[in-house]
């Protein structure tokens, strides 16, 4: 039978399901198959805290969700093309999010009266008319598997296991993914189990074949590869991204990486990656608390090492003391934080923005530092070497503001050269730098960038006082004198505040610079921002967009960009923190718009925010 082939210019899919479906693993390989075609893409991995909720339950639903694209894209989509769900609970929870007209391929075998009842259903959705705006593809997808597992020497349980690689052989079927990347995956996975390896991959391709001889789906689909600038790319979460620029940033100054790290949702992924890059310097160090984690980074620090530690919001509540030890000895250290739903322990795999003030402030006295914040999953890279940049000159901690959406989200980066990184590195302390020639003076300040000498300890001749008690200029002696106090706040403010000469200026994207309304924003609201900004444009309003990575010191030009529009937009997932500190210090009237529901803004929500601003001038 010859079936059609239609081509489309993007496409959104969503597989949910139980927790223990597979669904995680499922999106992944899809989207390893789908970056190696070259598609532009950008995923949204959905996922309980549990680490197995009840089975079958609207709490245990786990949902992966790509967008994949022949031209740029800047989101994982707002609403979802295709849905898989593999059980009533992953129908129910996701059925409000799709589009009318949508596909829905239904895992029948699942849809058992048990199964309905626990999501409230009385009877199956997939026999009466409510599922009529949509276009459904009943697949028994559980017995299938089974029935193409028959040969293998495993139990009816362990072959439903292997469902999702079916569904994953269907779907790739269906847009025309390749093949043989996830076949040398399950290779690789269950080398030490090949009958395992085989099993899964006689699913998968049980799958594919499904979807070439049922009449269920006459048409496939195919989306072509985008046209990206020429380069070597890879497929890259933010924690990945993030922990490969740590390893450039170590190459590039010269410094061996220690990580000091207590295991937290959703910064663990930093630590596991580091941990294999043993061959480039890289220490890791799992301590036994938060406090331990960062306490042995800034020992490491002090030693002549780019002392890191990763962690949440709870964690850096915890670190707070050990970072404000490191703002008045002023050592690098890179404290960095994958933002998460608080307070407490909230939902710890979803999202938000709300770190900001806590970074900026959380910590007794005046405890100034540089904050980034990376804006998609590929820039956490750049925003680590920045960050380590940052630290290493100005002697300084540095909080990196990331979030759960870009750590776990995925896109294609374009993997640089060493050639295209900055050099970063710098010298050590080696000699006696008094007057006199044979006094250390350990807060002798460079007249450029306001940094002390950083001392390895045991070198000879240069030994100081460290710790936390307030010391002299210069000498470092202990000292509480009042107007010595005040000269060292000022000094070690005046130094933060001197960064703002050595980051770029704020830049606005303003195509015919003639836009009244400003969308401002920071981190992972970029895309999308970014994606709504362009729905503005396309219907042919004037918007112009800005987007801050420094957000102390902000860059100098922060104010006069702000003072030139005639309102300026700032969407956050928080209840208006950057707006609150934008207000304070330029007086301009912000228009805050706050949502924080644990997930990212969609573009078409941002839109209609945009276009009211606009309707009101």
């Amino acid at each position: 039978m010859t079936k059609q082939v239609q081509q489309l210019d993007r496409v959104i899919i969503r597989f949910a399901g139980d927790s223990g479906d597979g669904m995680q693993l499922t999106g992944d390989r899809f989207t390893s198959g789908t970056a190696e075609f070259g598609n532009d893409l950008s995923t949204l991995p959905n996922f309980p805290a549990e680490i197995r909720a009840p089975a079958g339950t609207l709490p245990g639903v786990s949902s992966f969700q790509l967008h994949f694209a022949d031209h740029d894209i800047l989101t994982p989509g707002d609403a979802p093309n295709v849905l898989v769900a593999m059980n009533p609970a992953a129908l129910k929870a996701n059925l409000g999010d799709l589009p009318r007209g949508a596909d829905i391929i239904a895992n029948t075998d699942e849809f058992t009266k048990r199964n309905l009842q626990k999501v409230g259903y009385d009877g199956s959705p997939l026999e009466d008319d409510s599922l009529s705006e949509w276009r459904v593809h009943p697949v028994p997808l559980t017995s299938l598997t089974v029935k193409a597992l028959e040969g293998f020497d495993l139990s009816k349980k362990d072959a439903e296991r292997s469902k999702n690689m079916f569904a994953l052989g269907l779907l790739s079927w269906l847009y025309h993914r390749p093949t043989e990347t996830t076949i040398k995956f399950l290779e690789t996975k269950f080398a030490k189990r090949p009958d395992i390896a085989k099993a899964n991959i006689a699913a998968f391709q049980a799958g594919w074949n499904y979807g070439e001889t049922t009449e269920s789906f006459s048409v496939s689909y195919e989306v072509k590869p985008a046209q990206l600038p020429p380069g070597v790319y890879r497929n890259i979460s933010g924690n990945q991204a993030l922990a490969y620029g740590l390893v450039a940033a170590s190459v590039k100054s010269k410094l061996p990486l220690f990580l000091g790290s207590y295991p937290i949702t959703p910064a663990s992924d930093i630590l596991h990656e580091l941990s294999k890059h043993k061959r480039f310097g890289i220490r890791t160090f799992q301590a036994e608390d938060e406090i331990a984690g960062v306490g042995a980074a800034l020992g490491a620090s002090f030693g002549g090492a780019l002392g890191v530690t990763t962690t949440s919001g709870p964690g850096v509540a915890l670190k707070a003391e050990t970072v404000g030890l490191a703002v008045t000895t002023e050592l690098p250290l890179i404290v960095v934080d994958v933002q998460r739903a608080g307070p407490s322990t909230g939902m710890p795999t979803k999202t938000e923005q709300t770190d900001l003030l806590m970074a900026l402030y959380g910590r007794n006295g005046e405890s100034p530092l540089p904050v980034v914040a990376p804006a998609t999953p590929s820039d956490c890279f750049d925003a680590a070497v920045e960050a380590a940049r940052l630290a290493v000159k100005y002697r300084t901690p540095v909080m990196l503001l990331s979030d759960g959406y870009l750590a776990n989200g995925s896109e294609p980066w374009r993997v640089p050269s060493s050639a295209e990184l900055p050099d970063i590195s710098t010298e050590f302390a080696t000699a006696p730098n008094g007057e006199d020639g044979t006094t250390f003076l350990p807060f002798k300040r460079d007249p450029e960038t306001l940094a002390r000498p950083w001392a390895i300890p045991g070198t000879a001749g240069l030994e100081h006082r460290i710790g936390g008690i307030e010391k002299a200029d210069g000498t470092g002696n202990i000292s509480y004198d009042p107007n010595n106090h005040d000269k060292m706040v000022r000094l070690r403010q005046a130094k933060i505040e001197g960064i703002a000469h050595d980051i770029p200026a704020l830049d606005v994207d303003d195509p015919d610079g003639d836009a009244r309304v400003l969308v401002l924003g920071w981190g992972s609201t970029y895309g999308p921002i970014a994606a709504a900004v362009r729905r503005i444009r396309r219907a042919g309003g004037k918007v112009a967009q800005a987007h801050l990575r420094h957000l102390n010191p902000l860059p100098a030009n922060t104010g006069e960009v702000l003072r030139a529009y005639d309102k300026v937009l700032l969407p956050e997932i928080n209840l208006g923190q950057l707006a609150l500190l934008l207000r304070a210090r330029f007086l301009v009237d912000i228009i805050s718009y706050n949502r924080v529901r644990g997930l990212p803004f969609k573009a078409e929500e941002l839109a209609g925010v945009i276009q009211d601003v606009i309707d009101s001038e």
